[in-house]
């Protein structure tokens, strides 16, 4: 999934790199979404 965005659009290395990270300690994507939602809500 991630690689296919990846591939549509230029994304910062950085983003990608904390993504992916925390898709290593075992956090969804959908968890990912959730946090970012409530943060621009703030």
């Amino acid at each position: 999934m991630l690689t296919a965005l990846v591939d549509e659009k230029e994304l910062d290395k950085e983003w990608i790199g904390l993504i992916l990270e925390a898709r290593n300690f075992g956090i969804t994507v959908d968890e990912i979404k959730d946090f970012l939602k409530e943060t621009t809500h703030t």
